[in-house]
């Protein structure tokens, strides 16, 4: 559910809906054990807010589609067959379609990412 912040705004004798917002604590959830909340969705892209607990793991999986994980918070282990990265606050990693990751929450606080799914 979206709300308009500037709904029936007036622009040169027009209406415009421009903008869009929704909040964490209502947006949908996900469908698997994380706290995942799908932020914004669209045929093109999807934008997932993840609040990873001390412990957590997101298991080995992949996906058709890229992955863009920014890091907003904590730290953690994203993981590929092949690779393993730290991750911190205010990094962006890219993963491929069909590469198989793995993310952990490594610190005592929360691990808060973003995923933006380009499909």
């Amino acid at each position: 559910m979206y709300f308009h912040t500037k709904a029936n705004a007036v622009q040169s004798g027009r209406k415009l809906d421009f903008m869009r917002t929704k909040l964490l604590e209502t947006a949908e959830k996900v469908g698997f054990n994380i706290d995942g909340r799908k932020m914004y969705s669209s045929p093109k892209t999807e934008i997932i807010h993840l609040d990873l607990k001390f412990g957590e793991v997101i298991e080995m999986h992949s996906n058709p589609f890229d992955v863009v994980f920014y890091i907003l918070e904590g730290a953690g282990i994203i993981e590929t067959p092949d690779e393993q990265i730290t991750v911190e606050q205010d990094m962006c990693i890219e993963i491929s379609a069909a590469e198989p990751r793995l993310i952990r929450n490594i610190g005592a606080d929360s691990l808060r990412v973003l995923a933006v799914k380009i499909f």
